[in-house]
């Protein structure tokens, strides 16, 4: 029979531990460091995100973030390595920052005005970067 090992590096494990109730925790699992050497397929980000990878304007990780004071509400969600986006609250990844926006609001909205990455820089922002680039 074989045998699962998985090993998490120890900042996973404090983040794990130092984590609230309210912190989403996602955990990727990949296969690799088989025996046969064989590695995984990098991961090629697709879909309306993909152009912001890939010029590194946004990276995997990273959480996206909101707040409408007016409707008092907020959203989190983090991109995925394929350009997809994980809100705080919902099991399946939405494919576009409107349809995540969408989820968390309730409302047809534009995605691309409303989150904003780490550095306060909306999506729209980081598009037209990329644009004049």
């Amino acid at each position: 029979m074989a045998t699962l090992s998985i090993h998490f590096d120890p900042a996973v494990i404090a983040r794990l531990t130092s984590a609230s109730g309210d912190d989403a925790i996602h955990v990727t699992l990949s296969l690799g460091g088989g025996s046969d050497g064989a590695t995984a397929a990098p991961v090629i980000p697709h879909g309306p995100l993909a152009a912001l990878m890939q010029a590194d304007l946004l990276k995997p990780d990273t959480i996206l973030t909101f707040h409408q004071r007016r409707a008092n509400r907020s959203g989190r969600a983090v991109v995925t390595a394929d350009g997809q986006l994980i809100v705080d609250g919902h099991s399946s990844p939405f494919p576009s920052p409107s349809k995540a926006a969408e989820a968390v609001t309730g409302n047809v909205i534009n995605g691309w005005t409303l989150w904003h990455a780490p550095d306060g820089s909306t999506l729209d922002q980081l598009r037209r970067k990329l644009d004049t680039e």
